[in-house]
């Protein structure tokens, strides 16, 4: 029972977490603009915040996709935990552990789903699932 479940709810997981990011990183582009986003991070330290604050949107974008569709897991899921991180060490980390006082309960949460959705393969209908099995079934002698 378990094992028939596991897939759904890594499929469900990395879903509900690919639409946060790319919520996040939406919001960094349409809503506070390049930049907003660019003087925020300047406010709080980010060094290259001119560079920082388009990479990270486009990283969130981009890697909400594709946590939604599942390919690149493993990457794309080491770099939004890095992404996490960052966001821990510039502008969560000194207001405590609660989320509701702006603290780094979320975002760590955020990191640590990143990386273990990046690592247990993603759940059902994965495209890097989907597309090994096909070079599995193409690459085994018949």
């Amino acid at each position: 029972m378990l094992d028939q479940a596991r897939p759904v709810a890594l499929l469900i997981a990395r879903i509900t977490l690919g639409v946060i990011f790319l919520v996040h990183g939406y919001h960094k582009f349409a809503t506070m603009g390049i930049a907003g986003t660019t003087k925020f991070f300047e406010s709080v330290g980010i060094p290259m915040a001119g560079l920082a604050a388009p990479a990270v949107a486009a990283l969130e974008v981009v890697g909400g996709l594709a946590l939604i569709l599942g390919a690149g897991l493993p990457i794309v899921g080491t770099l939004l935990a890095i992404d996490m991180l960052g966001a821990i060490l510039y502008v969560h980390g000194g207001n405590g552990f609660g989320a509701e006082g702006g603290g780094y309960e979320f975002v760590m949460a955020l990191g640590a789903a990143s990386l273990a959705i990046g690592f247990t393969g993603g759940g059902a209908l994965a495209l890097d699932n989907l597309i090994g099995r096909r070079r599995r079934a193409i690459i085994a002698p018949a």
